[in-house]
């Protein structure tokens, strides 16, 4: 789990306006169940309306010349395009934004999730034991998810084109299709049983294969977990999957190489071999 940030100022700031955002949404925070999420940047506490309903209370921060695009109106979106996915996605039920000492904040109501993630990190420390039925909802949500147009873009051509060479060490292999992706599918998004994906930030057009190549990089500790994962996204290890096996290897060694996701490193680099064996051009 991640920590308040680590300015006393920026921590005071982010409870006074997650407070705020309770009083103009009209629910009352719990005691308990405090998340901080990445860099602080995130604050989500249990709630509940007026009606006794539990809900979530979410605070997203920016600086204000950056509260725009894909990562700021990411949940917005979602709502509009996926609604609930049946389920598997926790309803937005509304926001509330203000702009206070050049940052942007923006709390978003969503309905609650009574299961807990699957880790607290992104990375999974440790083996689990998930039902087949489990694994075919994952699928299928996000197959769901694949075929609906969007304009949003998860990851751009220019990156790849920039951070496959650099950090996987291949020419940037052409993605045979593009696809609507969650875009940040990893461990602490997920819970069980049922499934609810969470966090829908980050989603857009993406190279296929890219929500599996992410949630098989966050498994690396787990041979197991790892195996099974490529086994339910077969696109992986294809031809077809290359650019968002070798995108996603790219951008988890960039963040070793800012230092954090260390655990990752040796994994990643053998997985950054075997694409190289893998690729037509090396």
């Amino acid at each position: 789990m991640y920590s308040p940030p680590s300015d006393p100022i920026a921590e005071q700031r982010m409870r006074a306006h997650h407070w705020r955002a309770a009083q103009e949404l009209t629910v009352t925070v719990e005691p308990t169940g405090e998340f901080w999420g990445w860099a602080g940047r995130t604050l989500g506490v249990p709630a509940r309306t007026a009606a006794g309903a539990l809900v979530w209370l979410r605070l997203v921060s920016a600086p204000a010349d950056k509260a725009s695009g894909k990562l700021w109106d990411g949940a917005r979106d979602a709502q509009r395009v996926f609604g609930d996915l049946d389920g598997h996605r926790p309803a937005l039920l509304g926001l509330w934004e203000t702009v206070a000492d050049g940052t942007a904040y923006r709390a978003e109501l969503s309905a609650y999730v009574d299961q807990p993630v699957l880790s607290d990190d992104p990375v999974l420390h440790r083996g689990l034991e998930l039902s087949d039925s489990w694994w075919t909802d994952l699928t299928e949500v996000l197959e769901k998810v694949a075929v609906l147009g969007t304009d949003r873009v998860a990851v751009r051509q220019q990156y790849m084109d920039r951070a496959i060479p650099q950090f996987v060490g291949i020419e940037p292999p052409a993605a045979p299709c593009w696809t609507t992706a969650h875009g940040d599918v990893h461990w602490a998004n997920l819970t069980a049983p049922p499934l609810r994906i969470l966090d829908w930030e980050s989603w857009g057009l993406a190279p296929e294969g890219f929500d599996g190549a992410i949630l098989y990089a966050y498994s690396l500790l787990q041979p197991d977990v790892a195996a099974r994962v490529r086994e339910i996204f077969p696109v992986l290890g294809s031809t077809a999957g290359l650019a968002a096996e070798a995108t996603v290897c790219a951008m988890l060694l960039q963040t070793v190489g800012r230092g954090d996701n260390l655990v990752l490193e040796d994994p990643l680099r053998e997985w950054a071999h075997n694409l190289r064996r893998r690729c037509p051009a090396s």
